[in-house]
């Protein structure tokens, strides 16, 4: 009996090994670095990310004192990043910074982190942790690298970031207004001209207070949110429906309505487009194990440089 115990314990070992069945792995075979390093950037040019990830990988397991270890690091943070594993490519940025803090790549690493959390954010009716980490992040870099191309394209990032907040905020404040929650309504909206006045929601939120201070009886702070909104936008849609309000109730507003014209809601850019995502840099220095191969052509959308990192 004990024979036969032990026979299905060694069947039911074996079926479990074959049921998990792992992604396969490069076999280790020592190669010139120069070899691993331009397979792997060969393979990321040609959009197979996971065995790009599998040679940089190996760059560091078999020369992890090289300057092509460090290399491989942010490279395998790209490829992580092109094919959407961003908590990996994160981990990977994290990884290079705590490293080699002082490097000039650092820059790029804050970058591509501040990327992945961008490209998270979801619609503005679900929860924004990612949009909250996202402009931390956009912010890091332009604070760090000011004057860096990481900071230029973070810029316009966090404009994108933080019309989402706003957007998140007045779907709050809409709610609260709806189920006669004014006061709760007014401070979302608040929220919106205070810390997001640059953003597509603005003239809305202005509007929503006119409504809310009006319900409230408030005429005075009604009249005065009003001419804020006639001033900076004149000829916005939701002037055009405050002027009519506060005429209805015999505020008379100081600016008269201008035509409306076409507005682009700026959520109408929030497009995770990877080809306007920024390269990884190219490295003029040339290892201490060897000499660097030959430049590849830059690319939009490519791995610009990517084999003199």
């Amino acid at each position: 009996m004990a024979i036969v115990a032990t026979a299905v314990l060694v069947a039911l070992s074996v079926s479990a090994c074959a049921g998990k069945r792992k992604k396969p792995t490069l076999a280790y075979e020592e190669r010139p670095v120069e070899l691993l390093y331009s397979t792997g950037a060969n393979r990321l040019d040609r959009g197979s990310y996971n065995e790009a990830v599998d040679y940089f990988r190996e760059v560091e397991r078999q020369h992890p004192y090289s300057e092509w270890s460090r290399r491989s690091i942010l490279m395998t943070g790209y490829a992580h990043y092109m094919s959407n594993q961003y908590s990996e490519a994160i981990s990977d940025a994290d990884r290079f910074i705590g490293l080699y803090p002082g490097n000039p790549s650092a820059s790029y690493a804050y970058y591509l982190k501040a990327v992945c959390y961008f490209e998270q954010i979801v619609d503005v009716n679900r929860d924004q942790a990612a949009t909250e980490q996202a402009m931390a992040s956009l912010r890091d870099v332009v604070q760090r690298y000011p004057n860096s191309e990481y900071a230029q394209d973070a810029r316009l990032k966090i404009d994108m970031v933080s019309d989402q907040l706003a957007g998140k905020e007045m779907t709050i404040g809409r709610y609260y207004l709806k189920n006669g929650q004014t006061l709760a309504a007014i401070g979302r909206f608040r929220t919106v001209v205070d810390r997001h006045q640059t953003t597509s929601h603005a003239p809305e939120a202005l509007y929503r207070l006119v409504e809310s201070y009006l319900t409230l009886g408030l005429l005075d702070e009604a009249k005065r949110n009003g001419a804020v909104l006639g001033y900076n936008f004149p000829g916005d849609p939701w002037y055009a429906e405050a002027y009519k309000l506060l005429t209805s109730n015999n505020l008379r507003p100081a600016v008269e309505p201008l035509k409306a014209g076409n507005k682009k809601n700026m959520l109408d850019r929030l497009t995770h487009d990877k080809d306007k995502t920024l390269a990884p840099p190219a490295d003029t220095t040339t290892p201490a194990d060897g000499k660097p191969p030959a430049e590849t052509k830059p690319k939009k959308g490519g791995v610009s440089g990517i084999l003199g990192m």
